[in-house]
This record gives structure tokens, C-alpha cells and sequence, in this order.
């Protein structure tokens, strides 16, 4: 862990986060539709940032959540937006390309 990851709190390793995005987690494409239009991630889901709140229903019961984005900014808004809503094991996985490349 860096030291930028220390400051920014509880990092999950790309091994982690691989082993997450592989074990059937919900992939979630917080970017907005035009942007998911563009290309995701091989079975994301699109909710946009703005609607995480609206669409909780969707995260309930889910064993594991890994959220992303264009740069990893608004997937890190709607983790905590998530948890402060009281959705456990949620991941940011960052950048879509990122989450892809993890794909197997």
C-alpha cells in the first residue's frame, strides 16, 4: 500500500479485487447512460450516480458489490453513499478499464 492509498483509507488489493470481480459479484456502472452506451464492463449493470440513492433496492442482498466508473471518482461517491445506507461489501473497483482487465 502507498502512501496515497494509506490517506485515502482501506484499499482492496487488484488481487482482491479480481478475485471479487470473478466470484459473481454485482458489477456496477455508475457512469451516466450515454457513457455506458459507449462500452462497460461484460455484465454490468448501469446505475448512475445520481440514481444509487433511488435504486437501493438493487444493491439488497447482494453478497458482493463492486462500483466504477471513468476515473474511479463517482464510483468512490457511490460506495460511501451505499454504505451510509447501510449496503455492506461494497468495492470500488475504480476505472472501467480497470474492472475489465480483472475479468477472466
Amino acid at each position: 500500500m502507498g502512501l496515497f492509498d494509506f490517506f485515502k483509507g482501506k484499499s482492496t488489493s487488484n488481487e482482491k479485487l479480481a478475485e471479487i470481480v470473478n466470484s459473481g459479484a454485482f458489477l456496477v456502472d455508475v457512469r451516466t447512460p450515454g457513457e455506458y452506451k459507449g462500452g462497460s464492463v461484460k455484465g454490468a449493470v448501469n446505475i448512475p450516480l445520481d440514481r444509487i440513492s433511488k435504486e437501493l433496492a438493487k444493491f439488497k442482498g447482494k453478497k458482493n458489490i463492486v462500483v466504477f466508473c471513468r476515473s474511479g471518482n463517482r464510483s468512490g461517491q457511490a460506495k460511501m453513499i451505499l454504505e451510509r445506507n447501510g449496503v455492506e461489501n461494497v468495492f470500488n473497483g475504480g476505472t472501467v478499464s480497470k474492472v475489465a482487465s480483472l475479468l477472466k
